[in-house]
């Protein structure tokens, strides 16, 4: 008998749901729902959507239940603006410490981005491109605070890019792994932010 789902496991999968899209800004998630999908106790399930507010991606509201988070004009500003300060700053610390076989997964997770023929399986494979080239940081709290702006920003991209997403080869990515083979933190940082820039 397979073991039950734990409380991370039911918060990655709402909340893989909820920067696809599948579960809509707004859109309630009840507990007795939830708990009767996942074949679980609420006692989980609360966990779970306790850990998913922490992350920004639900709110709850007294007496009115947890929605999911809406999209915010402001909010996606805020995101940007955050990136551009903290993700630079998370590479630098990174690449100095990045093993060779971080590098490759990079590199890999580079080239899966490139051949994503999807939006989904692309943004995907960008943000893990993004979170393993950040992962050498040393600063756990950082990386933290990255890794959630980065689920929080995924679901402003994939509806601003959905409907005019192509298949393309990130020459951004190709350029930052160039200055991360090369310890070259600074111009990884560089390519990096301009990157950045681009988001809407």
């Amino acid at each position: 008998m397979p073991a039950a789902p734990t409380p991370d496991l039911i918060a990655d999968e709402l909340a893989r749901r909820i920067i696809r899209g599948e579960l809509i800004a707004g859109e309630r998630l009840r507990q007795d729902y939830v708990a009767a999908e996942f074949n679980v106790s609420h006692v989980p399930v609360r966990e779970a959507l306790l850990k998913l507010s922490a992350r920004g991606l639900v709110v709850s509201r007294p007496n009115k239940g947890v929605h999911v988070a809406p999209l915010d004009p402001l909010a996606q500003r805020e995101l940007k603006l955050m990136r551009l300060a903290l993700e630079p700053l998370t590479l630098l610390h990174s690449v100095p410490n990045l093993t060779p076989a971080q590098v490759q997964q990079a590199d890999e997770l580079r080239q899966a981005c490139d051949q994503a023929s999807n939006i989904y399986d692309w943004e995907e494979q960008n943000r893990a491109f993004h979170i393993k080239i950040y992962e050498a940081c040393e600063m756990p709290r950082l990386l933290e605070t990255v890794e959630n702006m980065q689920n929080l920003a995924a679901r402003y991209i994939l509806v601003h890019y959905r409907a005019r997403w192509r298949p393309r080869i990130d020459k951004d990515h190709h350029g930052i792994m160039s200055a991360i083979r090369r310890q070259d933190a600074k111009s990884a940082a560089a390519i990096l932010t301009r990157h950045l820039q681009r988001l809407n």
